[in-house]
């Protein structure tokens, strides 16, 4: 270990002007051992520092290098782990605790008796010793504390020193001067013996001759001695002084403190006055608008609505922790209690009285518009209803069972106006729409509301019953005498419009488009408007999700007469999951009464005549769609819709009931068929749908309806020649099939056009099918001949063999030819005219149609009968008694003369 401490030393330390005094060798605790050396070492120079350094040695070779320094400062305590046993495990803490395991206890207790003398003198025992023995301690302790605080002991702590400069040079001239120091060290030793001896001797003297000097500076030492201890009185004094002054301090130092905190506590204490008074205080000009304000002008009605709301404001501050136990915040609380109760109190009696005058004043403006098709506007008392909006707003919050009561009292007031208007509205629109004239006017003003026919039969058509009576027979003859008078009589409208009552023309379907135009325009501003007027006053669109009725005081006293009307006990409170359907429920008992009424009106336009069904579809489905843009939701657009089924429903049996009149039609056996009177009925439909359904949003509903009435007109008119006897079943096949392309090519419809094609298609086929069985008879032997020759063609004959037979040789075909000259073949053509313009019928004008194609139908005859001449008879010079131009002339002359 010497000879490591020594190279350690030499290599490491001299170098930074160190000196190594204590080494151990170490390793980490619980890790794989990796020797190293813990160095204590002091610097040789002042001040002195004093360092643990951890020396490792290198992995490339046998020298030693520093790897982690500390200064001794740092070390805060030494743990030797077990003072009792021989334990090699000690701990470091500076930074943080290093663990060591020594190679030996020696080694281990020799290195912390360095660091503890280290620590005594020049850390003034700064670091703690824990767990190390005492006797450890003693044994290194020094005999004097003086000795050991003041120094001079060099030698006890170091066991080498190293020779500086002038020590080398003066050992080497001596043994320079000693020749034999070398070769005989004894002898030279005694020789230094002896020369230290007479300088030894030699202090000595020097030492006994300076006596006096010691004796004075020992009286010098004396007088400074005695000159701290005055030092130290003085001191000592001083610090007496200064302690009484620091108690003072302190108690000044206290008392700024305590002044401190109350002066912090008086501004908290200030602060929450403050915010009491800011917050909880209300003016005494909003308690007076509270308690007097004049509900009825613009101004009293301002002031209450700015004294509501600063009262509100005052009732919902946030109190802080403990403002709630104060007596004054108790007092102003109740003033506040009270003060909403009396406001909602008064408020609530003036809008129930209100919504009372307003009704009455609202009725009696009824008269001025039973003449005209017209609803009395609502607007002035919404716009005087509305100033009360905040006002609901207030309540709603505050006061709920009054805020519902009074919305129960406006919905059951409204409901009763607006059933008096309604009622009033359809039964004008009802005499409207039965008749215009003079007469029936006459009639139905001379009659009491109550008492009047068109009350009975308007109540027969939404009764309870359900049922239609016979008081709708009534308003058709009233509409028939209203309107015979300006209109003439048409044949030639439908039979299956369910027309007996009246044959109703084109005017009279349009003034009835007009009136439930009208019926509808007045009707849907009247439902917006009051939806959107309940929405605003009651504050009814702000939030998704009605809130909780607030808790009512225990003081509220018993309302009065008319606020008992307020909050009516026999109704349930109603609870809506969401405001919209508060409005929807307010919407529908106001509005209850026009659901029916508008089924009623339905009803009677339909009796009237069915076609109306047709306009109603239309309007009714624009103002549906119309509604739906504005707010799907909204009561106008579910009560139009529900009324919309039923229209739907009337159209659906308008159609049906026209194909109930196609299935059930009877021809004439007497006379010929001609166009059917439903394929003109399908046409004059089909030119009024189109005329109605030109821009309709509801388009499909026709097109379905099209190809239901199409298919039925078919149907039947295949039927219907089937069962002619009087004209021929390709007569009327074609001529109403023509009717038929011609009506859907007209009108263009887009849904029919395969529907359009077939009808073509069966046109053709039966004129050619017409064509063909009537050119058989003029030429009818002819025809037998040539049918022949062409089985016989058929049979395997060859064609110029043909002649060769009995029944078809040369002979017998000039014998048939000559049977048929052209006087002959024009009389007969004639009589095939006459026959033709027979069958057909005058409306349809297709005789020169028929006519012409008989002619191309016989030219290519004529022209097959010589191709077959030729064939099977060639070179017979055989050629038919009259030529084609012959033919040409026949027709034109025949066409010509009739």
């Amino acid at each position: 270990m010497t000879a490591i401490k020594h190279a350690l030393q030499r290599d490491i330390f001299t170098p930074n002007d160190e000196r190594l005094l204590s080494i151990v060798n170490v390793c980490k605790a619980g890790k794989k051992k990796k020797n190293c050396f813990l160095c204590a070492t002091v610097t040789t120079e002042r001040p002195v520092q004093v360092k643990v350094v951890k020396v490792k040695k290198s992995d490339k070779g046998d020298f030693y290098k520093r790897q982690i320094t500390w200064e001794l400062r740092d070390l805060g305590e030494v743990d030797a782990k077990d003072p009792s046993k021989e334990n090699p495990e000690f701990d470091l803490h500076f930074e943080k605790v290093y663990r060591w395991v020594a190679s030996s206890v020696a080694e281990k207790n020799s290195f912390i008796s360095c660091i503890w003398k280290l620590n005594q003198r020049y850390l003034r025992k700064k670091v703690e010793f824990v767990n190390v023995s005492p006797q450890l301690l003693e044994e290194s302790a020094p005999r004097g504390e003086a000795q050991s605080v003041a120094g001079g002991d060099e030698d006890a702590l170091d066991d080498y020193q190293e020779l500086n400069a002038r020590e080398e040079q003066d050992i080497e001239g001596m043994m320079e001067v000693c020749e034999y120091a070398i070769s005989n060290a004894e002898g030279f030793a005694e020789k230094l013996s002896r020369e230290l001896q007479v300088l030894d001797g030699a202090n000595i003297q020097s030492i006994m001759a300076s006596e006096k000097q010691v004796n004075i500076l020992m009286q010098l030492l004396d007088q400074a001695l005695s000159e701290v201890d005055n030092i130290e009185d003085k001191l000592s004094s001083y610090e007496e002084m200064l302690q009484s002054v620091k108690e003072q301090m302190d108690q000044i130092s206290q008392s700024n403190r305590l002044i401190q905190i109350s002066n912090t506590n008086n501004g908290k204490l200030l602060d929450e006055i403050q915010f009491l008074v800011n917050y909880m205080d209300l003016s005494k000009g909003h308690i007076r608008a509270l308690q007097e304000g004049d509900l009825s002008s613009p101004k009293g009605i301002e002031a209450c609505i700015n004294a509501s709301e600063a009262l509100l404001q005052c009732m919902n501050v946030a109190l802080r922790p403990g403002h709630d136990q104060l007596l004054a915040v108790k007092q102003q609380q109740h003033l506040f209690s009270d003060l909403r109760d009396a406001f909602a109190r008064r408020l609530t009696n003036h809008l129930n009285n209100v919504f009372v005058h307003q009704g009455h004043d609202q009725s009696s403006t009824l008269s001025q518009h039973t003449v005209d098709l017209s609803l009395p506007k609502h607007s002035p008392l919404h716009r005087d209803l509305l100033r009360y909006a905040k006002l609901m707003e207030w309540l709603k919050n505050t006061q709920r069972e009054k805020y519902e009561g009074l919305s129960m009292t406006y919905v059951e007031y409204m409901t009763r106006l607006y059933e008096r208007e309604i009622k009033d509205f359809f039964e004008v629109a009802k005499i409207k729409m039965a008749g215009t004239s003079k007469e029936a006017k006459g009639k139905f003003a001379t009659l009491p509301r109550k008492e009047s026919a068109l009350k009975q039969e308007s109540e027969s058509l939404h009764g309870s019953s359900g049922k239609l009576t016979g008081s709708t027979s009534s308003l058709n003859k009233l509409a028939v005498q209203g309107s015979n008078s300006r209109r003439s009589q048409s044949s030639s409208l439908l039979d299956m419009g369910n027309m007996s009552a009246s044959d109703l023309d084109v005017a009279d379907r349009t003034k009835f488009d007009k009136i439930f135009e009208q019926v509808l325009s007045e009707l849907e501003p009247l439902c917006l408007a009051e939806q959107d007027f309940i929405s605003k006053f009651f504050k009814l669109q702000q939030h998704a999700t009605v809130q909780p009725p607030l808790a009512q005081p225990e003081t509220e006293e018993t309302d009065g007469a008319i606020t008992s009307k307020v909050t009516p006990q026999s109704e349930p409170r109603p609870s809506l999951s969401s405001e919209k359907d508060l409005v929807r429920m307010m919407m529908n008992k106001i509005f209850q009464s026009i659901e029916t009424e508008l089924n009623s009106l339905i009803a009677l336009g339909d009796k009237i005549d069915s076609f109306h069904s047709l306009y109603m579809l239309v309007k009714m489905s624009h103002h549906v769609w119309t509604a739906e843009n504005v707010d799907p939701a909204s009561y106008l657009s579910t009560t139009l819709g529900n009324v919309l089924v039923t229209v739907k429903r009337n159209f659906d049996k308008c159609i049906s009931g026209q194909i109930k009149q196609m299935e059930d039609v009877k021809i004439s056996k007497k006379s010929k068929v001609g166009i059917l009177t439903f394929v003109t009925g399908f046409e004059e439909f089909a030119e009024l749908a189109e005329t109605i359904f030109r821009n309709a949003e509801r388009r499909g509903d026709l097109d379905k309806a099209y190809v239901k009435l199409i298919r039925a007109v078919f149907m039947n008119v295949e039927k219907v020649a089937n069962e002619s006897q009087k004209t021929p079943r390709d007569v009327v096949m074609m001529e109403n099939f023509h009717h038929i392309f011609s009506t859907l090519s007209r009108l263009k419809i887009s849904c029919l056009e395969a529907e359009r094609r077939e009808a073509k298609h069966k046109y053709t086929e039966h004129l050619q099918s017409y064509v063909i069985n009537s050119l058989g008879q003029p030429l009818e032997k002819l025809n037998h001949f040539f049918e022949g020759v062409e089985a016989r063609v058929a049979q395997g004959v060859r064609e110029e063999e043909v002649s060769y037979q009995l029944a078809f040789n040369k002979q017998e075909l000039r014998k048939v030819i000559k049977e048929y000259p052209g006087k002959e073949v024009k009389k007969g053509l004639d009589n095939l005219y006459k026959k033709v313009d027979k069958h057909l019928c005058e409306e349809e004008s297709l005789l020169q149609v028929v006519w012409h194609s008989m002619q191309d139908e016989f030219i290519r005859q004529y022209k097959h009968f010589e191709d077959l001449i030729g064939r099977c008879y060639p070179g017979s010079g055989i050629t038919m008694e009259f030529t084609i131009q012959d033919m040409l002339e026949y027709f034109s002359s025949i066409a010509q003369s009739h």
